[in-house]
């Protein structure tokens, strides 16, 4: 019999293994892909390094700070703004404290009043002086309703928080928990967005360089589940059968619903799956990138398909060949129409941002994720923390636990393993 088996290697099952193996528990990892990563993977398409979906990490994520080896994946960071795009022509905004340079052109800008640029350093002065445990006591709303009630008028919330915030959550109405949006909103506060030099699939392979790799089984898919006589019984795809004193189910929660509804009724632990957040990516190759810097474009018509666009080449040049450029366009949920009529409608919309050129891009690949992130509409929130343990052996892991995000697949691993350490002591 295992001590331990972990469903799935993304970034929660990776995290729970390192806990496990500081407390000297033995584990073995179940993942039905080939490699470990989850949602968090980059793959390499005729020398371009295209993260499946448009993704980023918060250098300020505390858990993450305390994981991953941040010299090694050299992160490269974004500039401390945006261009907006608002229909004719382009905007820029940036972090007056970071770019003082821009202080002016930022509160000049035609995204909102003069009170609502100070509204936005009220809010970041307010969040720095919170604590985590401060924003997930306070009380939950939606994220529309919490912008509302500080003040910020709709004009702002149109231009920038939408598409900006809409992105992030993958949530164009903004109905997402407003602990969730104090949560990031300090994070980027407090820190920088980045991206790995060599991509995003760099940081769970970073984490899995430090395991022991024999005791990761890839291309070993779960059937079903089962406990029995008080321990975890796991039966794979190939017909293998496990026990183990405990299972972790470190699964996205679509896959860990499908997972429980295999056990018997009679044992069947009590799980309501959230809904999912969708969002489709299409990357594009350029002879040259439409802009030079380092930061996001972000859509403030209100209309489109589009929500926002970005160069991760110029923020990474290991993501594109010498002399050329790699273009993402997210679109949030996922069309319903072919691929070939989502390019030419993707395409068409980014030529009036940025002209002619954008009928010379090459498409290279377009993501459909349909679970790239748990809904997380009130009271998605509170508590802040699902349990870990579900029944006698069998524990879940995720960030569909916590804080749907990078922080909250690492910290609910740990806080999974720490679980699964007392059972066995």
């Amino acid at each position: 019999m295992h001590d331990v088996l972990i469903i799935g290697a993304g970034l929660a099952g990776l995290s729970a293994a390192r806990e496990l193996t500081k407390r000297n528990i033995p584990w073995h990892i179940l993942e039905a892909s080939g490699s470990v990563g989850g949602r968090v993977a980059t793959d390499e398409v005729d020398g371009f390094l295209l993260d499946r979906g448009f993704q980023i990490l918060l250098d300020a994520y505390p858990e993450a700070r305390q994981i991953l080896d941040y010299g090694e994946l050299n992160l490269r960071p974004f500039h401390a703004g945006a261009k907006i795009w608002l229909g004719d022509k382009f905007t820029t905004v940036s972090n007056p404290l970071e770019h003082p340079q821009h202080a002016l052109s930022t509160l000049f800008a035609p995204i909102g009043s003069l009170s609502d640029k100070f509204a936005m350093l009220t809010l970041r002065s307010m969040l720095n002086r919170s604590s985590l445990d401060d924003i997930f006591e306070r009380r939950e709303r939606t994220t529309s309703e919490y912008l509302k009630n500080f003040g910020f008028s709709e004009r702002i919330k149109e231009r920038f928080f939408t598409p900006f915030l809409g992105g992030v959550f993958l949530d164009s109405k903004l109905d997402t928990s407003s602990r969730m949006f104090e949560f990031v909103f300090k994070m980027f506060a407090s820190g920088k967005a980045t991206l790995p030099a060599a991509g995003m699939g760099r940081i769970p392979r970073q984490m899995a360089l430090q395991l022991d790799s024999s005791r990761i089984r890839l291309n070993s898919p779960v059937a079903s589940l089962e406990e029995n006589d008080g321990a975890g019984v796991v039966r794979l795809a190939s017909g293998e059968t496990l026990r183990a004193k405990a299972v972790i189910i470190a699964t996205n929660w679509h896959t860990a619903s499908h997972l429980i509804s295999t056990m018997p009724t009679a044992s069947r632990p009590a799980f309501q799956a959230p809904k999912s957040r969708s969002t489709t990516c299409l990357y594009f190759a350029a002879d040259t990138a439409p802009f030079a810097e380092p930061m996001l474009v972000l859509n403030g018509t209100g209309r489109g398909l589009v929500n926002n666009i970005c160069v991760p080449s110029n923020v990474a040049p290991l993501y594109a060949p010498k002399g050329q450029a790699l273009v993402s366009a997210s679109v949030i949920g996922s069309p319903q129409t072919d691929d070939e009529t989502l390019v030419a409608a993707v395409r068409k919309e980014m030529t009036a941002y940025f002209g002619a050129e954008v009928q010379s891009w090459r498409h290279l690949r377009t993501y459909h994720i349909e679970h790239a992130l748990p809904d997380q509409t009130p009271p998605a929130l509170a508590p802040p923390e699902r349990l870990a343990r579900l029944t006698n052996a069998l524990f879940m892991a995720g960030d569909h636990r916590t804080t749907g995000s990078i922080q909250g697949a690492l910290v609910s691993g740990r806080h999974t393993a720490e679980a699964v350490a007392a059972l066995l002591s």
